[in-house]
């Protein structure tokens, strides 16, 4: 970015930029407290099945405040998942929604696609555990984030870009989540379930939106 375009930032993208402090604050505070305090908050705001079956609205909004990743670990493959989900998805193309669509569509997509994939994820957890092919432990496991509400925007993003450019795109949001995929079974690990489910979300959001804007 120009140093015009950071400056302007805010103005043009107003509610975008205050989630983005908003997200950079939590995870900042994650930093500077005790590692079994910050341990605790995210059991508390995470939306694995268990969580969801006894309250599931802390969960899914407390876990909206937080991502999964990291700001310093330049070399890791966890700062990429930092730079695709809070840097292109938030930071570029929620922005971009924004500016599109309006503030309140480009944030109802990216909780529809946050809430959606996470409560129908939850469901494809349940039917998996049925089947043994995931762990118990599964129940129980640490998840939380903003990448399925980001993974959405990515995917609607598609259908504001050149024609020509939407298939590759489209075959990226597609894939990068499937490249560190873990296989349990016939289905890969539930995180990567989730970020397809909310994938899906996106593309068939974002198709509708083009499709009356057309009418």
């Amino acid at each position: 970015m120009t140093l015009r375009t950071l400056t302007t930032y805010p103005r043009r993208n107003p509610l975008t930029a205050g989630y983005l402090v908003l997200l950079v604050l939590t995870h900042l505070w994650l930093l500077l407290v005790s590692p079994a305090m910050a341990r605790t908050v995210l059991l508390a705001v995470s939306t694995n099945v268990d969580n969801l079956a006894h309250e599931p609205v802390g969960p899914l909004l407390g876990s909206a405040l937080f991502f999964d990743g990291t700001l310093t670990r330049i070399n890791s493959l966890l700062f990429i998942g930092t730079l695709i989900t809070l840097g292109l998805g938030i930071a570029q193309c929620l922005a971009w929604l924004e500016r599109r669509w309006g503030a309140r569509r480009a944030f109802a997509l990216f909780l529809l696609g946050h809430v959606g994939a996470t409560l129908l994820t939850a469901v494809i957890i349940e039917a998996a555990l049925a089947h043994g092919w995931y762990p118990q432990s599964v129940r129980q496991s640490l998840d939380f984030g903003i990448s399925y509400g980001a993974q959405a925007v990515l995917a609607a993003t598609t259908f504001l870009l050149p024609k020509r450019v939407r298939p590759w795109w489209a075959v990226f949001v597609v894939a990068w989540p499937l490249g560190g995929a873990e296989w349990s079974g016939p289905l890969p690990d539930f995180t990567t379930v989730g970020h397809l489910i909310a994938t899906a979300l996106g593309f068939a959001t974002g198709a509708a939106w083009l499709s009356r804007r057309s009418e």
